[in-house]
C-alpha cells in the first residue's frame, strides 16, 4: 500500500543546490518537490547559511528504509559527521509518513521537531498544507527566504 511521505533536505556545504537536487533526483519514489529556501543555521557552531527543501513520496517503503535511502544518499554527497548540528554538505531526514509512527533510538517519525523549524515547515507548506500548525507563526525574512541562484 503507497501512502504519502515527506524527507527534509539540507545543504549549507560545497554546491548546495546540486547536493540537493542530486539527492532529490536519487531519492526513491518522489512525486513532488517543494521550492529551495535559504535559512539561516539554527543550533551548533557558527556557519553558513542552509538550502532547504521538502520531498514528497507515494511510497510503499517502511520509514527504515527510507532512513536508509537517506543515508544513501548522505553518503553519496561525501557527507562528514564530525559535529552535531555543523556545516553539511547533506543532510536527510524522515519527516512524516501517513498512518506510521516509529519511536525508536535512531529513528522517531514524525520527526520529533520538525514543527518547531521552519526551516521544515515553509517548504512542507508548499507540498502539504494540511500538516501545518494552526499556530506556525510565519518566520522573519531573516530567517528563512526564497532562494536566489543569481545571489551565488
Amino acid at each position: 500500500m503507497t501512502r504519502r511521505a515527506f524527507l527534509g533536505l539540507g545543504s549549507n556545504l560545497g554546491d548546495r543546490e546540486a547536493n540537493l537536487m542530486q539527492a532529490a533526483g536519487h531519492l526513491p519514489d518522489v512525486v513532488k518537490m517543494s521550492s529551495i529556501w535559504e535559512t539561516a543555521p539554527v543550533g551548533g557552531p557558527e556557519q553558513g547559511a542552509f538550502l532547504n527543501m521538502v520531498v514528497q513520496l507515494s511510497t510503499d517503503r517502511t520509514a527504515r528504509q527510507l532512513l536508509n535511502a537517506c543515508f544513501d544518499r548522505e553518503i553519496a554527497a561525501q557527507r562528514e559527521r564530525t559535529e552535531r548540528w555543523g556545516p553539511r554538505t547533506l543532510d536527510c531526514d524522515v519527516l512524516w509518513i501517513d498512518g506510521e509512527r516509529v519511536n525508536e533510538s535512531d529513528l522517531i517519525v514524525p520527526h520529533p521537531r520538525m514543527f518547531d523549524r521552519a526551516f521544515v515547515l515553509v517548504p512542507l507548506r508548499e507540498l502539504a498544507p494540511d500538516l501545518i500548525p494552526d499556530d506556525f507563526i510565519e518566520p522573519s525574512a531573516d530567517d528563512v527566504w526564497p532562494y536566489n541562484p543569481t545571489t551565488e
